[in-house]
């Protein structure tokens, strides 16, 4: 009968829930056999291998441990995964289900749609390149103004208000180099067309000249131009100039709106910037991108003073010998000396042939002014403004200013110096470290 007893236990342990301990035959009631009878183990004696679980229940507790209430509920809120960690989501629409199977056709399916995206953004900014443009300018712009928002800030004026009178003052100078160009251009073409029937006569009266219509029939010919064709032709080219005119008012007015929004939310375009960057390089390309940002505000800042002082020499000069329309002429060196490497021989040339236009000593004394005025700039004035804001290459500065004419014309030739200094310390402070550390 002895026999049957381990039987018997284990008939009653089989019978028992799971994770619940039996009571032995003959022991006192309610106390609970703490270890498992043997044979039922695994262990069939020293150094045995434990046998397979058999799915039945052991005396083992199978029941997890008590979890506090607040830890399962925080492990079954939304916006976890099954580990437990903190989604980015906000869990509001469920959890994300599992990834999708890598197959061929899937595979294929998402590299032409990848393929097609890269070609639509193409189409896109090609087409959209007038207006990409005008972006540029503006953010250039601003960033090169901001400083200026800045320092009226600290000088207790809100943000605001600080906005509006940099805004102010850009307004300003554009209207007045409209007034000092416009004036003459207008004056000079209505004394022309008022003088050109004078010109025709003296033309008529000159011997040589009659020959000459005589001998290649050039009455005939303009006769023979003065039809239909030709007059459409005319007609399209007032349409165009006026479509020109037109949308260079309207592109001047946009990169000013676009100037004057970013200068608005400066910070907050600056933050979201930032933001769109991994946490663990933030801070990094935070520092690095806000040094980037000072040096193309101080070029800025030092390109407009040297334009400015270039401007008002010239203006000097110009009332000195006698020049027409100084302050005109002040106005374009002014502009011209803001692109870098050619600007101040261009507005140096067309000051010059001013001169030779009023008189040939004038002519004369505008060409030695500008190549004495030119060297104290290149050699004095350039190198100590802009030693504090960038640091260029004089190479890098001249194969930048070609490659931005090249691509995007006198915008190009603007921001090619502080595109250049950027790079520059880009590889400095990212690219080489890390070439040194391989």
């Amino acid at each position: 009968m002895a026999q049957h007893g381990p039987a018997r236990d284990d008939a009653t342990r089989d019978s028992a829930p799971a994770g619940v301990p039996t009571a032995r035959a003959g022991a006192e009631p309610g106390a609970a056999r703490s270890e498992p009878p043997p044979g039922t183990t695994g262990e069939r004696g020293t150094g045995a291998e434990p046998a397979a679980p058999t799915g039945r229940a052991t005396d083992a507790p199978t029941t997890a441990p008590d979890v506090p209430a607040q830890d399962a509920s925080a492990q079954n809120a939304p916006g976890r995964d099954a580990a437990g960690s903190v989604a980015t989501g906000s869990g509001r629409f469920g959890r994300p289900g599992r990834p999708l199977r890598r197959s061929s056709f899937l595979v294929g399916f998402t590299g032409a749609l990848g393929v097609l995206l890269a070609y639509t953004v193409f189409l896109g900014i090609r087409n959209a390149g007038g207006i990409l443009v005008l972006v540029v300018i503006a953010l250039f712009l601003a960033v090169g103004l901001n400083p200026a928002v800045v320092r009226l800030r600290r000088w207790g004026l809100p943000h605001g208000l600080a906005v509006a009178v940099v805004a102010l003052t850009l307004v300003l100078l554009i209207v007045a180099g409209l007034v000092a160009l416009v004036p003459p251009v207008v004056t000079q073409t209505g004394q022309f067309i008022d003088q050109l029937p004078s010109y025709v006569e003296e033309l008529r009266r000159n011997r040589t000249v009659n020959d000459l219509v005589v001998r290649y029939d050039v009455m005939q010919r303009v006769q023979a131009l003065a039809n239909a064709d030709t007059v459409g032709r005319a007609l399209d080219g007032v349409l165009g100039g006026a479509q020109l005119i037109f949308g260079t008012i309207f592109r001047v007015l946009t990169v000013l709106v676009l100037t004057i929004y970013f200068l608005a939310y400066f910070d907050k375009l600056r933050d979201l910037g930032y933001a769109l960057v991994p946490r663990s390089r933030r801070q990094r390309v935070s520092l690095i991108g806000d040094e980037i940002l000072t040096k193309v505000g101080a070029y800025m800042v030092g390109a407009l003073s040297i334009a400015v002082l270039a401007g008002a020499t010239t203006f000097v000069f110009a009332l000195v010998v006698g020049l027409p329309y100084p302050f005109a002429l002040a106005v374009v060196v002014a502009v011209t000396d803001l692109i870098p490497q050619i600007g101040a021989t261009l507005g140096a040339v067309i000051v010059s042939l001013v001169g030779f236009a009023t008189g040939l000593p004038i002519g004369i004394a505008c060409v030695v002014f500008f190549v004495l005025y030119q060297q104290v700039e290149n050699y004095l004035i350039y190198p100590k403004i802009m030693r504090r804001s960038v640091e260029v290459n004089e190479v890098a500065a001249l194969l930048a200013a070609l490659l931005g004419v090249a691509l995007m014309g006198v915008v190009g030739a603007l921001i090619a110096i502080p595109v250049v200094a950027a790079l520059q310390l880009i590889v400095r402070e990212v690219v080489l470290p890390r070439q040194d550390r391989r």
